[in-house]
C-alpha cells in the first residue's frame, strides 16, 4: 500500500524539494501539489490523502485554518507543517500535527517523519479486526438522531463511537451508521458522561467497547473496539486522562 501525499506550499522551490523527497521514499505516492490554502482544501477533499505537507503562510486561506477544515473532513490525516514560523507550533499541535518542521530544514528530517508515519500504518494494518457481534440489552436508553430522512432512535449501549466525517456527524453501532448535521458537542450533551468519552475533537467513544489503544503519532493514539473493525483517535492528554479513570 502506498500512502497518498499532498503538498501545499506557495513556494515553488519548496514544493520541488518536498516532492523529490516523497518520490524517493518507498511506500509513498505524491498525488498533488498546490500553492494556496483554498486549492489544498478542495484537492484534499477530492483525493483524500493520508499525509499533507502544509505551509502556514499561504494565500487565499492560511495553512492553519486550511488544516482545521481538512481535519473536520478527514480527521485521521497526518499534517506535517513545514514553515518559517515557529510561533504557530502550539496551534499546530491542537490539530494533532504529525510533525512541525521549521524552515530551513534537513532532508533527513522529512525522510525520518515519513518513515515513522509508514511504520504507524503498518502497525495499524497488523491489528486484525474482530468478528462483528450484535449486543442486545433490555431497557436501553435511546439517543435521538435527527437527519433529512427523519428521526432515528439509537440504543445508547449499542453505540461504539461517534465521529466527524465529511462535515457531518456519524453515530456508529455494530451494524448501522446514522448520519446527522448536528455537531459532536450537541450530541455529547445528551450522552451519559460515565459511558461516553470525548477522546478527540473529532471522536466520542464508548468506554465499555474499548479493546486496545496503541500509538498513531507523537501526540495521538488509535483506539480499537471489541466486536468491530472500527477505530477512533485519542489525543495524548485524553489518553492520560483515560489511564487515570481506569
Amino acid at each position: 500500500m502506498e500512502l497518498k501525499v499532498l503538498i501545499a506550499d506557495d513556494d515553488e522551490g519548496m514544493r520541488l524539494i518536498l516532492s523529490k523527497v516523497v518520490n524517493k521514499t518507498e511506500g509513498f505516492k505524491l498525488v498533488g501539489q498546490v500553492g494556496d490554502g483554498e486549492a489544498a482544501l478542495l484537492l484534499a477533499e477530492e483525493l483524500r490523502p493520508q499525509i499533507i505537507f502544509i505551509d502556514i503562510d499561504m494565500p487565499k486561506l492560511d495553512g492553519m485554518e486550511c488544516a482545521r477544515r481538512i481535519a473536520d473532513i478527514l480527521p485521521k490525516t497526518f499534517f506535517i507543517f513545514a514553515t518559517a514560523h515557529e510561533e504557530y507550533m502550539s496551534d499546530a499541535f491542537e490539530i494533532y500535527a504529525a510533525d512541525y518542521i521549521v524552515k530551513p530544514f534537513k532532508v533527513e528530517r522529512i525522510t525520518k517523519t515519513l518513515e515513522r508515519i509508514k511504520g504507524l500504518y503498518k502497525e495499524q494494518e497488523s491489528v486484525l479486526p474482530f468478528n462483528k457481534q450484535i449486543y442486545r440489552h433490555k431497557g436501553l436508553e435511546k439517543l435521538v438522531i435527527r437527519n433529512k430522512e427523519g428521526v432515528s432512535f439509537v440504543d445508547m449501549e449499542e453505540i461504539i463511537l461517534i465521529q466527524r466525517e465529511d462535515r457531518s456527524t456519524v453515530v456508529i453501532t455494530g451494524n448501522e451508521r446514522y448520519v446527522t448535521s448536528e455537531g459532536l458537542s450537541e450530541i455529547e450533551m445528551r450522552l451519559d458522561g460515565g459511558t461516553f468519552f470525548r477522546s478527540h475533537k473529532s471522536y466520542i467513544i464508548n468506554l465499555t467497547m474499548i479493546h486496545k489503544v496503541y500509538p498513531y503519532g507523537r501526540w495521538t493514539y488509535i483506539v480499537k473496539f471489541k466486536g468491530t473493525g472500527k477505530d477512533a483517535l485519542i489525543t495524548h492528554d485524553k489518553y492520560e486522562e483515560l489511564q487515570k479513570m481506569f
